[in-house]
Protein backbone atom coordinates (compact mmCIF):
# COMPACT_ATOMS: atom_id res chain seq x y z
CA UNK A 1 0.00 0.00 0.00
CA UNK A 2 2.79 2.52 0.89
CA UNK A 3 0.19 4.98 2.61
CA UNK A 4 0.52 4.75 6.85
CA UNK A 5 1.83 1.08 7.34
CA UNK A 6 4.64 0.46 9.82
CA UNK A 7 3.73 2.86 12.11
CA UNK A 8 4.68 2.46 15.60
CA UNK A 9 0.77 2.02 17.39
CA UNK A 10 -0.31 4.20 20.18
CA UNK A 11 -1.06 3.10 23.64
CA UNK A 12 -5.07 1.80 23.62
CA UNK A 13 -7.18 3.67 26.09
CA UNK A 14 -7.61 2.46 29.45
CA UNK A 15 -11.45 4.05 30.28
CA UNK A 16 -14.55 5.30 28.40
CA UNK A 17 -17.93 4.38 27.34
CA UNK A 18 -16.80 0.45 25.98
CA UNK A 19 -12.60 -0.23 26.02
CA UNK A 20 -10.95 -1.84 23.60
CA UNK A 21 -11.19 -5.27 23.49
CA UNK A 22 -6.91 -6.07 23.15
CA UNK A 23 -3.96 -4.11 22.11
CA UNK A 24 -3.42 -3.68 18.47
CA UNK A 25 0.32 -4.87 19.27
CA UNK A 26 -0.54 -8.37 20.66
CA UNK A 27 -3.39 -8.57 17.98
CA UNK A 28 -1.00 -8.24 15.25
CA UNK A 29 1.76 -10.57 16.70
CA UNK A 30 -1.12 -13.62 17.12
CA UNK A 31 -1.91 -13.39 13.18
CA UNK A 32 1.82 -13.53 12.76
CA UNK A 33 2.50 -16.84 14.45
CA UNK A 34 -0.97 -18.15 12.59
CA UNK A 35 -0.52 -20.13 10.22
CA UNK A 36 -4.18 -20.88 9.49
CA UNK A 37 -4.39 -21.12 5.62
CA UNK A 38 -7.18 -19.54 3.75
CA UNK A 39 -7.87 -17.34 0.56
CA UNK A 40 -5.83 -14.16 0.40
CA UNK A 41 -6.88 -11.15 -0.66
CA UNK A 42 -5.66 -8.85 -3.61
CA UNK A 43 -3.50 -5.73 -2.51
CA UNK A 44 -5.65 -3.02 -3.06
CA UNK A 45 -6.95 0.03 -1.11
CA UNK A 46 -9.68 -0.41 1.77
CA UNK A 47 -13.15 1.07 2.30
CA UNK A 48 -12.33 3.91 4.55
CA UNK A 49 -14.63 4.95 7.23
CA UNK A 50 -12.62 7.09 9.44
CA UNK A 51 -13.66 7.27 13.41
CA UNK A 52 -11.78 8.03 16.68
CA UNK A 53 -11.70 6.40 19.73
CA UNK A 54 -12.96 8.16 21.90
CA UNK A 55 -16.40 7.26 23.30
CA UNK A 56 -19.13 10.18 23.21
CA UNK A 57 -20.30 11.28 26.63
CA UNK A 58 -23.06 9.10 28.15
CA UNK A 59 -25.87 11.78 27.03
CA UNK A 60 -24.62 12.58 24.05
CA UNK A 61 -25.35 10.63 20.68
CA UNK A 62 -23.13 11.03 17.89
CA UNK A 63 -23.71 9.23 14.73
CA UNK A 64 -20.80 8.91 12.35
CA UNK A 65 -20.76 7.11 8.75
CA UNK A 66 -23.69 7.16 6.37
CA UNK A 67 -26.22 4.52 6.09
CA UNK A 68 -26.91 2.90 3.11
CA UNK A 69 -30.01 1.07 1.34
CA UNK A 70 -28.71 -2.21 1.14
CA UNK A 71 -30.47 -3.56 4.10
CA UNK A 72 -30.79 -6.90 2.15
CA UNK A 73 -27.47 -7.53 2.15
CA UNK A 74 -26.77 -7.19 5.01
CA UNK A 75 -27.60 -10.82 6.20
CA UNK A 76 -25.20 -12.97 4.56
CA UNK A 77 -22.23 -10.59 5.97
CA UNK A 78 -24.02 -11.58 9.55
CA UNK A 79 -22.69 -15.08 9.46
CA UNK A 80 -19.40 -14.06 8.90
CA UNK A 81 -19.54 -11.66 12.32
CA UNK A 82 -17.92 -13.19 15.58
CA UNK A 83 -20.62 -13.86 17.95
CA UNK A 84 -18.74 -12.43 20.27
CA UNK A 85 -19.72 -9.03 18.05
CA UNK A 86 -23.53 -10.00 17.24
CA UNK A 87 -23.92 -10.52 21.16
CA UNK A 88 -23.86 -7.33 21.14
CA UNK A 89 -24.57 -5.59 17.85
CA UNK A 90 -27.50 -6.42 15.99
CA UNK A 91 -26.72 -6.38 12.46
CA UNK A 92 -28.95 -4.11 10.11
CA UNK A 93 -27.49 -3.04 7.02
CA UNK A 94 -24.82 -2.87 4.30
CA UNK A 95 -23.09 0.42 4.00
CA UNK A 96 -19.79 0.04 1.75
CA UNK A 97 -17.27 -2.51 0.85
CA UNK A 98 -13.94 -2.25 0.11
CA UNK A 99 -10.82 -4.42 -0.70
CA UNK A 100 -9.97 -5.63 2.72
CA UNK A 101 -13.24 -4.47 4.38
CA UNK A 102 -17.37 -4.64 4.88
CA UNK A 103 -19.09 -1.86 6.85
CA UNK A 104 -22.54 -2.36 8.22
CA UNK A 105 -25.04 -0.97 10.35
CA UNK A 106 -25.96 -2.10 14.10
CA UNK A 107 -27.50 -1.28 16.80
CA UNK A 108 -26.87 -1.64 20.26
CA UNK A 109 -28.32 -4.28 21.63
CA UNK A 110 -28.93 -2.84 24.86
CA UNK A 111 -29.26 0.96 23.86
CA UNK A 112 -30.74 0.15 20.60
CA UNK A 113 -27.63 2.82 19.76
CA UNK A 114 -27.10 2.79 16.11
CA UNK A 115 -23.39 2.79 14.85
CA UNK A 116 -21.25 1.34 11.95
CA UNK A 117 -18.96 -1.85 12.61
CA UNK A 118 -16.34 -2.11 9.72
CA UNK A 119 -15.08 -5.63 9.57
CA UNK A 120 -11.61 -5.55 8.28
CA UNK A 121 -9.90 -9.00 6.64
CA UNK A 122 -6.43 -8.88 8.24
CA UNK A 123 -5.68 -12.51 7.18
CA UNK A 124 -3.32 -11.29 4.56
CA UNK A 125 0.02 -8.79 5.51
CA UNK A 126 -1.98 -6.18 3.60
CA UNK A 127 -4.89 -5.86 5.10
CA UNK A 128 -3.40 -6.34 8.87
CA UNK A 129 -0.73 -3.25 8.01
CA UNK A 130 -3.25 -1.44 6.77
CA UNK A 131 -5.82 -2.04 9.90
CA UNK A 132 -3.13 -1.55 12.07
CA UNK A 133 -2.02 2.15 10.53
CA UNK A 134 -5.76 3.00 10.68
CA UNK A 135 -7.21 2.00 14.33
CA UNK A 136 -3.58 3.59 15.43
CA UNK A 137 -4.52 6.98 13.82
CA UNK A 138 -8.42 6.41 15.11
CA UNK A 139 -7.17 5.42 18.53
CA UNK A 140 -5.31 8.87 18.86
CA UNK A 141 -7.53 11.43 18.28
CA UNK A 142 -10.80 13.11 20.37
CA UNK A 143 -12.21 15.90 19.05
CA UNK A 144 -15.89 17.04 18.50
CA UNK A 145 -15.40 17.69 14.41
CA UNK A 146 -13.44 14.47 14.13
CA UNK A 147 -15.30 11.14 13.95
CA UNK A 148 -14.76 8.25 16.69
CA UNK A 149 -13.74 5.12 17.22
CA UNK A 150 -16.18 3.28 19.88
CA UNK A 151 -14.91 -0.17 20.24
CA UNK A 152 -12.60 -2.69 18.56
CA UNK A 153 -12.83 -6.70 18.93
CA UNK A 154 -9.52 -8.37 17.16
CA UNK A 155 -9.24 -11.56 16.20
CA UNK A 156 -6.81 -13.20 14.23
CA UNK A 157 -8.71 -13.39 10.64
CA UNK A 158 -10.76 -10.34 11.29
CA UNK A 159 -11.03 -6.93 13.21
CA UNK A 160 -14.20 -5.13 13.88
CA UNK A 161 -14.01 -1.57 14.62
CA UNK A 162 -17.36 -0.20 16.36
CA UNK A 163 -17.64 3.92 14.85
CA UNK A 164 -20.15 6.18 15.09
CA UNK A 165 -22.57 6.52 12.78
CA UNK A 166 -23.35 9.76 10.39
CA UNK A 167 -26.71 10.64 9.67
CA UNK A 168 -26.73 14.25 8.11
CA UNK A 169 -24.93 13.31 4.81
CA UNK A 170 -21.94 15.11 3.05
CA UNK A 171 -20.91 18.55 2.76
CA UNK A 172 -21.99 19.01 -0.46
CA UNK A 173 -25.53 17.49 -0.14
CA UNK A 174 -25.88 19.96 2.75
CA UNK A 175 -25.14 22.84 0.27
CA UNK A 176 -27.16 21.51 -2.47
CA UNK A 177 -30.25 20.56 -0.49
CA UNK A 178 -30.76 23.58 2.17
CA UNK A 179 -31.87 25.90 -0.80
CA UNK A 180 -30.02 28.81 0.29
CA UNK A 181 -26.16 29.39 0.74
CA UNK A 182 -24.45 32.50 1.36
CA UNK A 183 -20.71 33.00 2.42
CA UNK A 184 -21.18 33.15 6.04
CA UNK A 185 -22.50 29.92 5.89
CA UNK A 186 -19.35 28.65 3.56
CA UNK A 187 -17.49 29.91 6.86
CA UNK A 188 -19.37 28.29 9.18
CA UNK A 189 -18.99 24.85 7.42
CA UNK A 190 -14.57 25.64 7.03
CA UNK A 191 -14.18 26.76 10.39
CA UNK A 192 -15.55 23.20 11.70
CA UNK A 193 -13.41 21.55 9.37
CA UNK A 194 -10.17 23.75 10.31
CA UNK A 195 -11.11 23.03 13.87
CA UNK A 196 -10.57 19.28 13.24
CA UNK A 197 -8.02 19.63 10.96
CA UNK A 198 -6.11 21.46 12.96
CA UNK A 199 -6.45 18.92 16.41
CA UNK A 200 -5.10 16.14 13.47
CA UNK A 201 -1.96 18.28 12.87
CA UNK A 202 -1.07 18.73 16.34
CA UNK A 203 -1.15 15.62 16.96
CA UNK A 204 1.46 14.73 14.48
CA UNK A 205 -1.88 13.11 12.00
CA UNK A 206 -1.62 14.52 8.20
CA UNK A 207 -4.81 13.05 6.50
CA UNK A 208 -3.53 12.74 2.64
CA UNK A 209 -7.52 11.92 1.96
CA UNK A 210 -9.85 15.46 2.65
CA UNK A 211 -12.29 16.09 0.30
CA UNK A 212 -16.32 16.70 0.14
CA UNK A 213 -17.10 12.97 0.71
CA UNK A 214 -15.26 12.81 3.44
CA UNK A 215 -16.76 15.94 5.39
CA UNK A 216 -19.92 14.20 6.99
CA UNK A 217 -22.90 15.95 9.25
CA UNK A 218 -23.06 14.61 12.37
CA UNK A 219 -27.47 14.81 12.26
CA UNK A 220 -29.61 16.03 9.59
CA UNK A 221 -30.40 19.72 11.80
CA UNK A 222 -29.18 22.93 10.45
CA UNK A 223 -27.00 22.97 14.07
CA UNK A 224 -25.12 20.13 13.41
CA UNK A 225 -21.56 19.48 13.54
CA UNK A 226 -19.12 18.29 10.91
CA UNK A 227 -17.18 15.99 11.27
CA UNK A 228 -13.84 14.99 9.48
CA UNK A 229 -14.02 11.07 8.31
CA UNK A 230 -12.03 8.34 6.85
CA UNK A 231 -8.60 7.66 7.82
CA UNK A 232 -7.59 4.98 5.23
CA UNK A 233 -4.45 7.24 4.30
CA UNK A 234 -4.28 9.04 7.34
CA UNK A 235 -0.50 8.50 8.80
CA UNK A 236 1.84 9.92 11.55
CA UNK A 237 4.51 11.94 10.26
CA UNK A 238 4.83 15.23 7.89
CA UNK A 239 4.72 18.00 10.57
CA UNK A 240 7.43 20.18 12.82
CA UNK A 241 7.27 23.74 13.25
CA UNK A 242 7.40 27.04 11.55
CA UNK A 243 6.61 30.40 11.02
CA UNK A 244 3.16 32.06 9.60
CA UNK A 245 2.00 31.84 6.14
CA UNK A 246 -1.16 33.79 6.99
CA UNK A 247 0.71 36.53 9.61
CA UNK A 248 2.62 38.00 6.78
CA UNK A 249 6.30 35.34 7.08
CA UNK A 250 7.12 32.99 4.68
CA UNK A 251 7.89 29.31 6.24
CA UNK A 252 5.19 26.55 6.58
CA UNK A 253 4.00 27.78 10.26
CA UNK A 254 2.81 26.67 13.72
CA UNK A 255 2.52 22.29 13.69
CA UNK A 256 2.87 21.89 9.83
CA UNK A 257 5.58 22.57 7.33
CA UNK A 258 6.56 22.17 3.99
CA UNK A 259 10.31 22.05 4.84
CA UNK A 260 12.94 20.10 6.84
CA UNK A 261 11.51 20.89 9.96
CA UNK A 262 8.91 18.07 10.19
CA UNK A 263 8.89 14.34 9.40
CA UNK A 264 8.58 14.55 5.69
CA UNK A 265 6.21 12.02 3.84
CA UNK A 266 6.50 10.43 0.32
CA UNK A 267 3.81 7.96 -0.73
CA UNK A 268 2.15 8.94 -3.80
CA UNK A 269 -1.56 8.75 -2.96
CA UNK A 270 -4.84 10.87 -2.37
CA UNK A 271 -7.80 11.73 -4.36
CA UNK A 272 -6.35 13.72 -8.12
CA UNK A 273 -8.52 16.34 -8.14
CA UNK A 274 -7.85 17.12 -4.36
CA UNK A 275 -3.69 16.45 -4.20
CA UNK A 276 -0.96 18.52 -3.76
CA UNK A 277 1.54 19.77 -6.35
CA UNK A 278 4.22 18.39 -4.14
CA UNK A 279 2.67 14.82 -4.28
CA UNK A 280 2.56 14.96 -7.86
CA UNK A 281 5.52 16.38 -8.39
CA UNK A 282 6.97 13.18 -6.04
CA UNK A 283 8.46 15.28 -3.26
CA UNK A 284 8.87 14.77 0.36
CA UNK A 285 5.90 16.59 1.60
CA UNK A 286 4.66 17.48 4.98
CA UNK A 287 0.64 17.97 6.55
CA UNK A 288 0.59 21.04 4.34
CA UNK A 289 -0.89 18.64 1.40
CA UNK A 290 -4.04 18.71 3.80
CA UNK A 291 -4.23 22.50 3.54
CA UNK A 292 -4.06 22.26 -0.42
CA UNK A 293 -6.76 19.92 0.03
CA UNK A 294 -8.82 22.57 1.60
CA UNK A 295 -8.51 25.37 -0.45
CA UNK A 296 -9.52 22.67 -3.27
CA UNK A 297 -12.88 22.37 -0.62
CA UNK A 298 -13.35 26.08 -0.06
CA UNK A 299 -13.49 26.86 -4.34
CA UNK A 300 -15.84 23.94 -4.59
CA UNK A 301 -18.20 25.03 -1.77
CA UNK A 302 -17.96 28.70 -3.26
CA UNK A 303 -18.55 27.60 -6.60
CA UNK A 304 -19.83 23.95 -7.27
CA UNK A 305 -16.65 23.50 -9.62
CA UNK A 306 -13.17 22.07 -9.22
CA UNK A 307 -10.26 24.62 -9.51
CA UNK A 308 -8.66 22.20 -11.60
CA UNK A 309 -9.92 19.28 -13.70
CA UNK A 310 -9.60 17.56 -16.75
CA UNK A 311 -10.88 14.25 -18.39
CA UNK A 312 -7.34 13.48 -19.09
CA UNK A 313 -5.71 12.43 -15.79
CA UNK A 314 -2.29 13.76 -17.08
CA UNK A 315 -3.74 17.15 -18.09
CA UNK A 316 -5.41 17.82 -14.39
CA UNK A 317 -2.02 17.23 -13.19
CA UNK A 318 0.12 19.44 -15.20
CA UNK A 319 -2.80 21.83 -14.09
CA UNK A 320 -2.12 21.16 -10.66
CA UNK A 321 1.43 21.30 -10.78
CA UNK A 322 1.31 24.69 -12.29
CA UNK A 323 -1.51 25.91 -10.08
CA UNK A 324 -3.19 28.96 -11.71
CA UNK A 325 -6.34 29.30 -10.42
CA UNK A 326 -9.40 31.48 -12.51
CA UNK A 327 -12.33 32.77 -10.78
CA UNK A 328 -14.47 33.35 -13.84
CA UNK A 329 -17.50 32.33 -14.81
CA UNK A 330 -20.93 32.22 -11.99
CA UNK A 331 -20.96 32.70 -8.93
CA UNK A 332 -17.15 34.14 -8.92
CA UNK A 333 -18.41 37.47 -10.04
CA UNK A 334 -20.79 37.75 -6.48
CA UNK A 335 -18.02 36.21 -4.18
CA UNK A 336 -16.11 38.62 -1.93
CA UNK A 337 -12.07 39.47 -2.58
CA UNK A 338 -11.64 38.12 1.13
CA UNK A 339 -13.23 35.07 -0.19
CA UNK A 340 -11.12 34.74 -2.81
CA UNK A 341 -7.78 35.55 -0.46
CA UNK A 342 -8.75 32.69 1.10
CA UNK A 343 -9.07 30.60 -1.33
CA UNK A 344 -5.80 31.61 -2.93
CA UNK A 345 -3.68 31.41 -0.08
CA UNK A 346 -4.36 27.87 0.74
CA UNK A 347 -4.13 27.04 -2.90
CA UNK A 348 0.06 28.39 -3.34
CA UNK A 349 2.43 26.25 -4.68
CA UNK A 350 4.59 26.57 -2.22
CA UNK A 351 3.69 24.19 0.82
CA UNK A 352 5.71 26.55 3.12
CA UNK A 353 4.36 29.55 2.08
CA UNK A 354 0.27 28.22 3.03
CA UNK A 355 -1.38 28.73 6.32
CA UNK A 356 -1.42 26.52 9.01
CA UNK A 357 -5.15 25.33 9.86
CA UNK A 358 -4.95 27.46 13.19
CA UNK A 359 -3.99 30.58 10.82
CA UNK A 360 -6.41 29.79 8.36
CA UNK A 361 -8.74 30.02 11.56
CA UNK A 362 -7.67 33.46 11.97
CA UNK A 363 -7.76 34.96 8.09
CA UNK A 364 -10.06 37.99 8.46
CA UNK A 365 -12.81 36.06 6.01
CA UNK A 366 -13.69 33.39 8.54
CA UNK A 367 -12.68 34.82 11.69
CA UNK A 368 -15.60 37.36 10.55
CA UNK A 369 -17.84 35.05 9.68
CA UNK A 370 -17.86 36.86 6.17
CA UNK A 371 -19.34 39.93 7.95
CA UNK A 372 -18.32 41.93 5.02
CA UNK A 373 -18.76 40.04 2.38
CA UNK A 374 -22.22 40.02 0.03
CA UNK A 375 -25.10 37.90 1.83
CA UNK A 376 -25.77 36.82 -2.19
CA UNK A 377 -27.64 33.70 -2.36
CA UNK A 378 -25.20 31.20 -4.23
CA UNK A 379 -27.06 28.38 -4.06
CA UNK A 380 -28.58 28.77 -7.84
CA UNK A 381 -25.24 28.99 -9.22
CA UNK A 382 -23.13 26.29 -7.19
CA UNK A 383 -25.94 23.80 -7.48
CA UNK A 384 -26.14 23.61 -11.63
CA UNK A 385 -22.53 23.58 -11.59
CA UNK A 386 -23.07 20.64 -9.85
CA UNK A 387 -25.45 19.68 -11.95
CA UNK A 388 -23.27 20.42 -15.04
CA UNK A 389 -20.17 18.38 -13.46
CA UNK A 390 -22.51 15.77 -12.68
CA UNK A 391 -23.67 15.48 -16.14
CA UNK A 392 -20.00 15.24 -17.91
CA UNK A 393 -19.02 12.41 -15.06
CA UNK A 394 -21.91 10.51 -15.81
CA UNK A 395 -21.12 10.08 -19.65
CA UNK A 396 -17.33 9.43 -18.81
CA UNK A 397 -17.75 6.71 -15.50
CA UNK A 398 -19.90 3.79 -16.40
CA UNK A 399 -22.41 3.36 -13.85
CA UNK A 400 -20.72 -0.29 -12.02
CA UNK A 401 -17.85 2.03 -11.22
CA UNK A 402 -19.92 3.38 -7.67
CA UNK A 403 -19.61 1.01 -4.77
CA UNK A 404 -16.40 -0.66 -6.51
CA UNK A 405 -13.68 -2.56 -4.21
CA UNK A 406 -11.23 0.79 -4.70
CA UNK A 407 -11.42 3.39 -1.09
CA UNK A 408 -12.54 6.08 -3.99
CA UNK A 409 -15.61 5.56 -5.12
CA UNK A 410 -18.83 5.88 -3.34
CA UNK A 411 -22.35 6.60 -3.98
CA UNK A 412 -24.62 9.83 -2.14
CA UNK A 413 -27.41 8.95 -0.15
CA UNK A 414 -29.19 10.10 -2.95
CA UNK A 415 -27.81 8.30 -5.60
CA UNK A 416 -27.23 10.20 -8.87
CA UNK A 417 -30.23 11.97 -8.94
CA UNK A 418 -27.97 14.03 -6.15
CA UNK A 419 -25.56 16.72 -8.08
CA UNK A 420 -23.24 16.36 -5.18
CA UNK A 421 -22.86 12.51 -4.87
CA UNK A 422 -22.92 12.13 -8.78
CA UNK A 423 -20.67 14.88 -9.70
CA UNK A 424 -18.33 13.34 -7.71
CA UNK A 425 -18.48 9.50 -8.82
CA UNK A 426 -15.07 9.55 -10.53
CA UNK A 427 -12.98 11.26 -7.99
CA UNK A 428 -10.39 7.47 -7.34
CA UNK A 429 -8.55 7.31 -4.34
CA UNK A 430 -5.26 6.52 -5.52
CA UNK A 431 -2.80 4.84 -4.03
CA UNK A 432 0.43 3.94 -5.08
CA UNK A 433 4.52 5.41 -4.26
CA UNK A 434 7.07 5.45 -6.77
CA UNK A 435 9.82 3.44 -6.80
CA UNK A 436 12.55 3.74 -3.43
CA UNK A 437 9.85 5.90 -1.77
CA UNK A 438 8.05 5.28 1.57
CA UNK A 439 7.10 6.51 4.14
Amino acid sequence: MGCGIGKVLPEAPKGGYVSVVQSLVAFSRACDDDNDDGPKKRRGLGFSTGANHRPPASNERRPVLREGPRRDQAAKYKDKFDARVTARYDIRALIGRGSFSRVVRVEHRATRQPFAIKMMEVEAPEGREVCASELAVLRRVSHAHVIRLIEVFQFPRRVYAVLELATGGELLDRVVSRGHFTERDATVALRMVLAGVGHLHNLGITHRDLKPENLLYYHPGADSRLLVTDFGLATFGGTGSGVSGLDGGGGGGGDCTGGDGGWSLRTTCGTPEYMAPEILLRKAYSCAVDMWALGVIAYVVLSGSMPFEDDSRTRLYRSIVRGKLSFRGDPWPAVSHPARDFVQRLLLLDPAARPTADQATRHPWVATMAAGSSARNLHRSISQNLRQRASRSSSRCPSSAAGSSGGGHRRGPGGDKEPGAAARRCSQTVPGAPPGASD
